[in-house]
């Protein structure tokens, strides 16, 4: 068996797969929880220890609380909140903090390791009640760590308010400019959040973080390589065209393996997440970050061909 590189997650005391799982796919209607279970426990026996998921995604948050709450010392747990909350307005603090608390309850937990605002405007940011709210719930012992996940200008002013000890952002081989802007200040930040060290006790709130803790989230892009012409209207299209304009030579390297290797071992990147419900596939994943990552001239001719061709090319949310 591989073994996936663990790592510290930024300054927030916990330790997250190199790899992570992105829990959208275990989501749907379509899927057998029979199947679910084998493929979530298979995920952490091959060392996934980052599972990333939130209120957005169908039953993912109930799958992973049904089928992984025995193993919960093993994993760190992510989720988004911010809306979908019966009886409570979207972007409220009453919503964040129920939010919260839906989540521990559908995760089958008394504490959750990461929670983020989910792509919260930059205008409710500034206003700051959602911030005091997450904040709140990390006071009580209900959340290790605040967080965002987002995108340009809103993820920009999480960033500059100090007050997240985690961001989770796109960053792929056609979505570079997080690596030079959000990522690297969270990075050099020096944040003064509360952090609970060990869960829902009575431990003492830190607030000495050094930097943040970054979540890449679409390493791979949505497999461009998957389309031989353009595919007009698929949620892909705009990274497929990035592909193309960047016109890049793998050396050799398959094109999942090229994506995954550039963003899992990306400066400050500390969690790659990958959404699939498939055991080959998760496998092959590993196995190509277990190569490790890729040599210096052909990650810097990666940078220097998106920086060359970038037209505007902001995140994709």
């Amino acid at each position: 068996m591989l073994s996936i590189p663990q790592r510290s997650f930024g300054s927030t005391g916990l330790k997250a797969s190199a790899l992570g799982l992105g829990g959208g796919e275990i989501g749907g209607n379509d899927l057998d929880d029979t199947e679910v279970e084998k493929f979530l426990n298979t995920a952490v026996d091959e060392g996934i220890t980052l599972i990333d998921t939130a209120r957005a995604y169908g039953k993912s948050e109930e799958r992973i609380g049904k089928f992984l709450s025995h193993r919960r010392n093993e994993i760190v747990l992510s989720t988004k909140v911010g809306y979908g909350i019966p009886g409570h307005q979207d972007w409220t603090a009453s919503c964040i903090i129920a939010g919260v608390d839906e989540a521990l309850r559908l995760l089958r937990t008394d504490y959750l390791d990461i929670v983020h605002l989910h792509s919260c405007p930059k205008e409710i940011l500034q206003r700051g009640e959602v911030v005091e709210a997450l904040l709140q719930c990390v006071e009580t012992g209900k959340v290790r760590v605040a967080a965002y996940s987002g995108e340009n200008e809103a993820l920009d002013e999480a960033v500059a308010s100090g007050k997240f000890g985690s961001i989770q952002c796109s960053v792929n081989l056609c979505d570079q400019r997080n690596l030079d802007n959000a990522v690297k200040r969270a990075s050099e930040k020096g944040f003064g959040v509360p952090v609970r060290r060990s869960g829902n006790d009575n431990s003492e709130l830190k607030d000495t973080f050094r930097h943040a803790g970054v979540i890449a989230k679409r390493p791979a892009a949505n497999a461009p390589w998957r389309f031989s012409e353009q595919p007009r209207g698929h949620y892909g299209e705009q990274y497929w065209l990035r592909w193309k304009a960047m016109n890049v030579d793998p050396h050799g390297i398959e094109w999942d393996e090229l994506f995954l290797r550039f963003a899992v071992f990306a400066p400050e990147v500390h969690s790659a997440i990958v959404g699939t419900r498939n055991i080959e596939h998760l496998r092959r994943n590993i196995a190509c970050v277990n190569n490790g990552p890729l040599p210096d001239d052909l990650a810097a001719h990666l940078r220097s061909s998106f920086q060359k061709h970038d037209e505007g090319w902001m995140g994709l949310v």
